[in-house]
């Protein structure tokens, strides 16, 4: 006798025979989700869709208009297409995921390509995902897959293992191609049918997919020229310190040359920052500096150095945070939840903002307010006044909106775009993402200097992402310069601060799951202990020790 159990699905009970596999579920509920169904949560845990129920359990599916299922679309999608590219050019053939552009991901042949050869390999794509081909998850030892990964001259990969210390590891099996990735897979190519190649420039192109904030269609490619470049350079110089993913940096560290590379990448760093400044120098008619970016990008240490910068090229900066023209509490917007909505522009006091910046520009003493969050309104203390050789050095998240200081002319502005885009990757199909890195760096923040708990962080991320989406990243192009605050290195560092607030999240957290998987990527890394951080690094905001805080 066949023994039923009972399932929760879309708040439906349900019988159903110990040991159905998800996948049949799933084809049982497909209709109510807009594109196939990829993964499940099974109790609040993360499950491939082969996995068989044995007992009652609540089933969440997942396409990928969720954050779990997108990831394990892209990772799909990027196994689809080294499988095509091999079954087309040889077994020698390979990609090497690059960085993530204008909602996808920017990847790059290590053989010549043309527009007809994206063309081929997207053809190519289609016709697997019609095959239906099976994607298996294979458990293996680690030592005969660090022996097949330099078999087919996967360096990267074979050398990432010698710091996994696990008897046996998870590859994933497509044809006869073996892969490792970080995260689920699919189970089959015939759920991979959403994408699209576009052709860029050399050996680049891109891999589109719908997006969790784009999620009804595929956005046209759009190029971000100063965005490109930023990431060009930073790859640039990652290669010539032949450190150009995780292994390599482990080999820099554990050769005990880490204290040389981080003194380098500092160097690098404030010296771009300097030629920004020294850019604003050449540009008499700028009377306004506008830092904008997204969170954890390093605003703050990146405004107080400039201003030193700035100083040592005779100009005076004087610093305004919008933060200080807050409307008062009672008079915040909501969000479609209810909920006040601190990230719209709304939520700032546009008019106030754009009367005294341009007061101070005509030479007018003002007097400024400072928000009092404890209050929630605005306090009227300091006068301000702007001199000859003075600049208003103005920090915010919505320094690039062109609808703020909509009354003073353009070249009075010089606008600055500030992200953490990280330049390292895990191996050639393995990437960090910058949303990770600042992920991480938020944590740490937001427990050292805030008293959140890393589970009132990850509660609020979606909130926050969200905001970046509409509120910043939409006017990145219209920015004089843009500037990396990412670290080669500083991974290995934030490691040592982040794993034991990721390890603190239980089980029954429905944030376990992220935490598990950023702990997975911080284990490849080996640790560098701070005191190899000089006090004016970006990343002493996050850490703590910084000189530029009292």
């Amino acid at each position: 006798m066949i023994e039923n159990i009972k399932v929760t699905i879309l708040g439906k009970q349900l019988e159903i025979p110990k040991g159905f596999p998800l996948e049949e579920i799933a084809k049982q509920v497909q209709s109510f989700f807009s594109y196939p169904i990829i993964l499940a949560k099974v109790n609040g845990i993360l499950k491939e869709l082969r996995t068989k129920i044995e007992e009652d359990a609540t089933i969440e599916f997942l396409d990928l208009t969720t954050r779990e299922g997108n990831r394990a679309h892209v990772n799909g999608l990027t196994f689809l297409l080294i499988y095509a590219v091999k079954e087309l050019y040889g077994a020698d053939k390979n990609i090497i995921v690059q960085h993530s552009l204008d909602k996808g991901l920017y990847i790059e042949s290590t053989f010549p390509i043309d527009h007809n050869k994206i063309l081929e390999i997207k053809n190519k794509m289609i016709e697997l995902v019609k095959e239906d081909l099976d994607i298996y998850k294979v458990t293996v030892d680690r030592i005969e897959a660090i022996s097949y990964f330099k078999k087919i001259k996967d360096e990267a990969k074979a050398e990432i293992m010698k710091y996994n210390t696990n008897t046996f590891v998870t590859l994933y099996r497509l044809g006869n191609l073996y892969n490792y990735f970080y995260y689920d897979m699919p189970i089959s190519t015939k759920v991979l049918k959403d994408f699209d190649l576009n052709y860029v420039s050399g050996n680049g192109f891109m891999l589109r997919f719908p997006t969790i904030y784009i999620h009804d269609k595929i956005k046209e490619y759009e190029h971000h020229p100063n965005m490109f470049k930023v990431f060009q350079e930073c790859k640039d110089w990652a290669k010539l310190m032949h450190v150009t993913n995780a292994s390599e940096l482990n080999k820099v560290i554990s050769n005990g040359k880490i204290g040389d590379l981080i003194r380098m990448n500092e160097m690098i760093s404030s010296n771009r920052l300097f030629e920004i400044a020294r850019d604003i120098k050449n540009r008499p008619e700028v009377k306004i500096i506008l830092l904008a970016g997204p969170t954890s990008s390093g605003k703050t240490t990146t405004t107080k150095k400039l201003c030193m910068y700035l100083q040592s090229l005779g100009l005076t900066p004087k610093v305004i945070s919008m933060d200080n023209y807050f409307v008062d509490k009672k008079d915040t917007p909501v969000d479609k939840e209810g909920n006040p909505d601190y990230e719209c522009l709304e939520a700032i006091d546009l008019k106030l903002f754009d009367q005294q910046i341009a007061q101070l520009i005509a030479g007018e003493n003002v007097v400024v307010p400072t928000y009092n969050f404890f209050l929630g309104r605005k306090e009227f203390l300091n006068t301000m006044s702007v001199g000859k050789n003075d600049l208003i050095l103005i920090e915010g998240i919505h320094g690039l909106d062109p609808k703020i200081l909509g009354n003073i002319q353009r070249e009075q502005k010089y606008k600055i775009y500030l992200s953490a885009l990280t330049e390292l990757n895990m191996d050639d199909h393995n990437r960090i993402s910058t949303t990770d890195n600042r992920l991480l760096r938020r944590i740490i923040r937001d427990y050292q200097t805030r008293g959140y708990s890393v589970l009132h962080t990850l509660e609020n991320w979606d909130s926050v992402r969200k905001g970046e989406e509409k509120y910043i990243f939409p006017y990145q192009d219209d920015a004089d310069a843009t500037f990396n605050t990412a670290l080669i290195y500083e991974l290995s560092v934030l490691k040592t601060y982040v794993e034991p607030l990721l390890y603190s999240i239980e089980q029954d957290s429905k944030h376990y799951e992220e935490a598990k998987r950023l702990i997975n990527v911080l284990k490849l890394f080996l640790p560098i202990p701070s005191e190899n951080i000089p006090s004016d690094s970006i990343i002493r905001e996050f850490i703590g020790g910084s000189c530029f805080y009292d």
